[in-house]
Formats: C-alpha cells, structure tokens, sequence
C-alpha cells in the first residue's frame, strides 16, 4: 500500500483534495466530446423513430436490432480492449456514454446488458482463450449477450442461489440445473454470464450458451417501466457446459458478481444523471409556455423552487460522477497496459473505490427521482399523460433504486467498506474518530473568524460533515463492536452522512477549480447551486447524526456528545428563495440545463 500514488475509496473523509486534482465535466477532450455527439445522433436517428413501439407498445424484439446498428456505430466496443476489438475507453468516456445513452430510454437499459455486464466479466475475468473466442464477436454485435445473478430466492443475497453445476464424469462439462429471474437481454441474447453452485457449494461463474438443449426462456415480464428491453427468466435443465467455458476460479464467483456490480454502479450513476437532464429539458420549457392566472408557470416562487432543488441536486451529481471516473481512470492509470494481468489488475482497482461507486448510485438515483416527480408536478394533468415524455421519466426511473444492488444494500455497503478498510488498515478511520470524539466532547473553540474567502463556508461545512462522519459512525463502531453490521438504522443513517459529504465536497472542489481557471464570477452559477445544497445538507446531517447518537449512547455521554454535534454543525441560515430564484432563471433561460 505504501508506493500508491493515488487516493484511495473512502480517504476522502480523512484527507483534502485539491480542486487540480479532481476530473469534472470542464475537463472533457475533444475525442470526448465527439463521441458523446456519436451518441447524441444515433439516438436521434436510430432510437427516436421506433421510441413509441419501444416505450409503449412494449416491442422488446427490436432489441436485437437496435443493438446491430448499435454495433456499426461503435457504441458495443467502448469497455473491449483494443486487443480484442474494442476500444478501451477510460472510465470517464465510458461515463459519458452512459450518461448520453440515457435518452434512449428502455434501449439504454438492453445498450448497458450487452456492452457492460454481458461483456465485462469476460473482460476481466476471462481467460485469453474466451477473450479471443467471445470478445471480439461481442463488440461486433454478432453475438449478443446477457448477465443471470438473481434467482426467485436470492436477489440482494445473491450467494443464496439455488441453480446447481455438477461436472460430468469425463470432465468435459458441467451440468447445469436451475433458474434465473428478471434477466435483460435474455429474450434474445446467444450467451449468458451465469451463476450456479459446483457440487451446489462453490458459488461459480460460467459462459452460457443459450441456444443449448435444456435452455427455456420464459415470456416477456410486464414491466412498469422500461418497457422496451426484454426482461425474461431462464430456465435449465441438464444444460451442459464446456469446462473452457467456466468463467475465472472455482468458488470464486462471488468476485465476478461484485466486482461487475461495482461497474454497473457508477454506470448507473451517469445513466441516472442524464435522466435528470431530459427530466429538466421536458419540464422546464413547458412552464415557460404554460400560462396561468395571466403569466407564465416559471414566475412562480414554488415552481422555480422546483427547478432550482432539482438543478442544484444535479449539479451535485454530475459532480460527483465525474469526479469518481476520474479516480478510476488515475488509479488504473497507475497499471502497465503490456501485464498479461492487467485486465484483471483494473476492475481491482475498480474495486478499491466501491464506497464511491454505491455512494453515487444512490445518489444519483435519488436525484433522478426527485427530477421526475417535480417534473410530473410542474405539468399538472399533462405529467401524468403518456403525451408527454415525463410519465415514462416517472415509470423509468423507479427501477434505478433497485437496480445494481438496492439504495438500502448500497447504503449498507457504504459504511460497512469503510470499517472493513479501517479494519485491514488501509484507512485510519478509527484514530481519526478518536480524535474528533475528543474534539466533541472538549471545550468549544472561540477563534474570531477574518475575513471569509469564495466558498469558504461551504468549504468549512464539509470539513464538518467529516467530522460529524467520523465522531458518529467512530462511536457506533466503538459501542456495537461486531454487532454494528446489524444495526442497519444506524449505518443508514451514517451512509447517508458520508453521501452528503462526498457531494457536496465534489461540487466545492469543482467550483473552486472553475473559479481558478475562468475566475469568480464564471463560478457564481455553480456557487448559488453550492449555498443552497450544502446549507440544506448541513442540517440533514445534523438531525441524522442526531438518530445515531441516541441509538448508541445515552444519559449525560448523550447530552455532552450532543452539545459537541450543535457546535459541528452550527452554521448561518441562507436566504433560499433568492438563491431559487436565481438558479432558476438561469435554468429557464438555458431551457432546461445549466451549471451556470
């Protein structure tokens, strides 16, 4: 550990980051941006003409079409290496990508099975052998595929699967016997990235062929959202499978399943965040030409509310997202591409930050929530007719929360990594909480404060936000010891202190870099967005911290830790409808989206 030269997931709560150093959208290159507009125009070209049958008359077939010319486009090959006929993206284009695709709605979903989860554990855990034989095909749209983890019994405990693999007497297959559930892609796909228990003990992974005897697919689920991606269960019985085609080690899937979920997590991420963004383009237009009571819906103080909460909490997320793709990109950066490991050596790296990855899929999905409810609202009736595109936004986004592993598993995951690095000592987590828990429980400071600098509020309630994370979750760790995994009110509770803190720190720190490059007044967008986020953040991360103190201590240590939180999250109040209301304009003005 001591020759890093790159952060790792969760030190952000014990150290700062210079705003250089963090990746932010202002940082795209040229290459980036041609592709995003390389996505931009497929889905204008290819996607919206079929969008109705897609979207509402639920014609999952045209997947498998919609993925060949996805192909001849490039968008299959982004996450292959050059070697196998891919492209190798870093993880910030991948992102982008993500984030564009978005607005292809249900095809977004069927695009992330085929090019993400149906292609990556391969990437990563294949041998050369499978990475020549199925990589290449895959990019090419020849060969399409799909990922099986849930079962009927084991969704969020995935290692609870029941489908069973036994190896034949000549050693040349294993027998497959069992069932997949809510499957992307399965309607159609060749291949499939499975599951299954050797000897119904060793939880392993395998490369499927769908068109094997034995193979059922079941009838297209009928979904609430995302209509347009085939969504089937697979049935198998007796379905034999090559020994080549065992996918990385024996009992070792469970790396396979959470590794590819660290993926998928970010990925969700970006993907959440451009629904946020049509979300705001549908939404925001129409209050401008909605009139009521003699004037447009956008001069009222609660609509621009909407907006500005809406905007401010995307702001965040873009933020946040881009600023974890650019932690990957450096960590892996850190590899040497010509290692015959290498593939492998990177979703490790990946791996290193899953805290950040669950922390912006929760995020991120709760953002794009927040986005289409106040979109449908600020419509009225229209919201709510298929008319217009937020009443799919609404069905749409609700499975982003379960997807990739729940919010509430993420949630856990968040705090639960953090103890289990500080455990492994990799974070200092637990000296650094003693030390604010003395801080807490001591006198109060009564430094006069000078002259306040550019965002140095927001910079300083950050800086409490950690504390408040360490002093808390420190406590909760010290008093629950083993027993703290099941407290699972207290770890949401301080999951969602550390979300709050990594977004706003990520919007500070992109501010701040904004401001060092164009200057102040081309940063008062981001910082308007900034005041009234973090300001909101400060007191939800009082009344959380609050919870959590009082399920873990009690009488007088209660009372003295409480004193010591009101001192950490004391701060000044904001004027919030002048802050709505010039973000807001700025959105109206842009129709739609803007940092300002």
């Amino acid at each position: 550990m001591a020759d890093k030269k790159y952060p790792t997931g969760g030190e952000f709560l014990l150290s700062q980051t210079a705003p250089e150093d963090v990746f932010t959208p202002e940082d795209f290159d040229e290459n980036q941006r041609m592709f995003s507009t390389t996505v931009d125009g497929f889905v204008e070209q290819v996607i919206v003409p079929v969008q109705d049958d897609l979207e509402y008359k639920g014609k999952t077939e045209l997947g498998k079409e919609l993925l060949l010319k996805a192909a001849e486009t490039g968008l299959l090959m982004v996450d292959v290496p050059e070697a196998f006929g891919g492209m190798g993206s870093n993880k910030a284009t991948i992102m982008l990508v993500s984030e564009r695709m978005a607005a292809a709605g249900s095809f977004a979903v069927t695009h992330g099975a085929q090019s993400g989860i149906g292609t990556l554990p391969i990437v990563y855990f294949g041998t050369d052998e499978q990475k020549q034989k199925y990589l290449p095909v895959i990019a090419s749209g020849e060969l399409l595929s799909c990922y099986a983890l849930t079962e009927t019994g084991s969704g969020s405990d995935a290692l609870a699967a029941a489908t069973t693999a036994k190896l034949s007497e000549d050693g040349s297959h294993y027998v497959l016997n069992g069932s997949k559930q809510f499957i992307t892609n399965a309607g159609y796909a060749d291949i499939c990235i499975m599951f299954a228990k050797i000897d119904g003990e060793h939880f392993t992974g395998f490369i499927v062929d769908l068109h094997a005897d034995g193979i059922t697919i079941g009838a297209e689920e009928h979904k609430m959202g995302i209509k347009g991606s085939s969504t089937c269960a697979i049935t198998l019985e007796d379905v034999k499978v090559p020994t080549g085609d065992l996918l990385g080690e024996i009992g070792r899937g469970h790396v396979i399943a959470f590794n590819i979920l660290n993926v998928g997590r970010f990925k969700l991420g970006a993907s959440s965040l451009g629904g946020m963004k049509m979300a705001m383009k549908a939404a925001v237009p129409y209050t401008k030409e909605r009139h009521q009571f003699g004037q447009p819906l956008s001069n009222f103080g609660l609509i621009r509310s909407k907006i500005a909460d809406v905007m401010a909490k995307g702001f965040l997320a873009e933020s946040m997202v881009y600023r974890t793709a650019g932690l990957l990109d450096v960590a892996i950066d850190t590899l040497d591409k010509s290692d015959p490991g290498y593939d492998l050596a990177s979703i490790l790296q990946v791996e290193e930050f899953s805290i950040e990855c669950s922390i912006i899929k929760v995020f991120a999905s709760e953002a794009m929530a927040l986005a289409a409810e106040e979109g449908v609202q600020m419509l009225g009736g229209y919201g709510y007719c298929s008319e217009y595109p937020l009443e799919r936004y609404y069905r749409d986004e609700r499975i982003n929360r379960i997807f990739e592993g729940t919010n509430e598993i993420n949630r856990m995951i968040v705090p639960g990594m953090i103890m289990k690095k500080a455990m492994k000592g990799e974070l200092p987590f637990l000296q650094a909480a003693m030390a604010v828990a003395d801080e807490m429980t001591g006198l109060p400071s009564f430094a006069e404060p000078g002259e306040p600098e550019f965002l140095e509020d927001e910079g300083k309630m950050v800086e409490s936000m950690k504390k408040v994370v360490l002093a808390v979750l420190g406590l909760a760790a010290q008093k629950f010891g083993k027993g703290l995994k099941d407290q699972q009110e207290v770890l949401a509770d301080c999951a969602d202190i550390i979300i709050e803190t990594y977004a706003c720190e990520s919007g500070v720190l992109r501010t701040l870099k904004k401001a060092a490059a164009d200057g102040e007044e081309a940063a008062a967008g981001m910082a308007d967005m900034l005041a009234l986020y973090v300001n909101d953040a400060m007191d939800h991360v009082g009344i959380l911290a609050r919870n959590v103190l009082s399920a873990t201590v009690e009488g007088d240590e209660l009372r003295t830790y409480q004193a010591g939180l009101r001192r950490l999250t004391k701060h000044d109040g904001v004027n919030r409808s002048k802050l709505h209301d010039a973000i807001a304009q700025r959105v109206i003005d842009a129709d739609g989206w803007t940092v300002g």
